[in-house]
């Protein structure tokens, strides 16, 4: 047998170690190891410590921890209550006006936070009660609810898309550039879609308010204290980026700092809320971190053995055009989603097709953004979707699985339809590499 098909063997292996169960770190790094005892020169495993530095020294991974600590820290300031309540008196006299605030609160915490997770349940826990006992049918509240959550795998700045840099070896900061068009478009057709339903079906959404809304002193006071410190904030950190006056570490730590400046002007700042924050970071960052080790440790056997080049002189016997190559591995990171979480997609899947699509010669920032609409779409696909588990988790009993199923229906439409247009018009969605 040779090594080649070892690292294909290696490779199918440890995805299904991992659908069965088995921490993703330790089966990434553990079975490569045993590979490269049984299989090669144990004097290849001497590379292995500088490829380990080659990760710790790497100053845009530290953007991770910084970003996730941001997120956290603002989960605690109490913020998306106060804006959903603002936005829903602001939206109030159109029908789905609620829906509508729902979604572009979600979009203001995506770009503030990037935690997709932690996004679906704050939502849940502080919309969903509220929309249901307004009249709106389960149905389009959870769906609107679960497609909202999830922008954060898109909005920069977005963990997902700092990942997808590190693997596929591209600036951070060109790819947050290149998702800001697509993820606004995407906000926007949810809304449109919520507005055409409240024209077509009326009947769905409660009536809005009759009164006009009164703009005196006191609610542009309101307005202006719960969206100009967020909105300063996603200027700070995305601004300086993508006017080339900070790389993503550096805006990162912006945004640290002012997540914590934000809950102390909301007065929920303390010591406790610091050490509840400080050990979530801590957990999610050695979670991450311990998976990239293990990756890396896969990267090396992999390649040591001849994967790379097998998998690349089979593409081109096979003939395969690159579009065709791109719909497969498309379609199995999208299985892949239900499964398995974005992080091991990004470390186990990403790594091994990066080789190939640079012999393609495609534009891998083009692939970055589309591999991470692709998984933001699995997590909003039933019947696996984590989106739609953490959002049931936290959902009244009378709101069943079915209801989730069937009101993400349309944000999937709307998501394959973007999918479609970055395939097809990058360049007028300002996807450039």
């Amino acid at each position: 047998m040779s090594l080649a098909v070892l690292a294909i063997i290696l490779f199918v292996s440890i995805f299904l170690l991992v659908l069965y169960g088995y921490p993703v770190a330790f089966t990434l790094g553990g079975l490569s190891l045993i590979y490269a005892f049984c299989f090669l020169d144990p004097a290849v495993l001497s590379l292995l410590p500088n490829r380990v530095m080659g990760v710790m020294e790497n100053s845009v991974l530290l953007a991770v921890p910084l970003f996730v600590f941001m997120g956290i820290m603002l989960e605690k300031s109490g913020l998306a209550e106060r804006m959903l309540r603002t936005m829903s008196d602001l939206f109030g006299r159109v029908r789905g006006g609620m829906a509508v605030s729902v979604i572009v609160v979600g979009a203001l915490l995506a770009a503030s936070t990037g935690i997709v997770g932690a996004t679906v349940i704050t939502m849940g826990l502080i919309s969903l009660p509220p929309m249901l006992k307004k009249g709106y049918p389960a149905t389009v509240s959870t769906g609107v609810i679960a497609a909202s959550g999830t922008l954060g795998q898109i909005i920069p700045p977005s963990v997902v898309l700092v990942l997808l840099g590190s693997v596929l070896g591209v600036s951070v900061g060109k790819l947050f550039r290149a998702a800001l068009y697509p993820s606004l478009v995407l906000v926007a057709a949810y809304v449109v879609y919520i507005l055409v339903l409240g024209l077509v079906k009326p009947k769905l959404f409660p009536q809005g308010q009759t009164e006009n809304r009164v703009w005196d002193a006191g609610f542009v006071k309101q307005l202006l204290a719960s969206l100009f410190l967020p909105l300063l904030l996603i200027l700070a950190v995305l601004g300086s980026i993508l006017m080339g006056w900070a790389s993503p570490t550096e805006a990162a730590a912006v945004g640290a700092g002012g997540a914590i400046l934000l809950t102390w002007s909301q007065r929920k700042l303390s010591g406790t809320v610091l050490r509840e924050v400080c050990e979530d970071t801590t957990h999610l960052t050695s979670m991450v971190f311990m998976i990239l080790l293990g990756a890396t440790t896969f990267s090396l056997v992999f390649r040591e053995l001849g994967g790379d080049q097998f998998l690349v002189q089979l593409i081109e016997r096979s003939d395969l055009p690159e579009y065709q190559f791109l719909a497969l591995v498309m379609l199995v990171v999208f299985i892949a989603g239900f499964f398995i979480d974005f992080i091991e997609i990004v470390f186990i899947i990403v790594p091994v097709v990066t080789p190939l699509f640079v012999a393609y010669g495609t534009d891998l920032i083009w692939l970055g953004i589309l591999l991470g609409i692709n998984l933001q779409t699995s997590f909003l696909s039933p019947p696996f979707g984590f989106a739609l588990f953490y959002l049931k988790g936290v959902a009244p009993p009378g709101v069943t699985t079915g209801h989730l199923y069937r009101g993400i229906i349309p944000f999937l439409i709307i998501q394959v339809l973007l999918m479609v247009a970055v395939l097809a018009f990058p360049e007028y969605l300002g996807i450039m590499g």
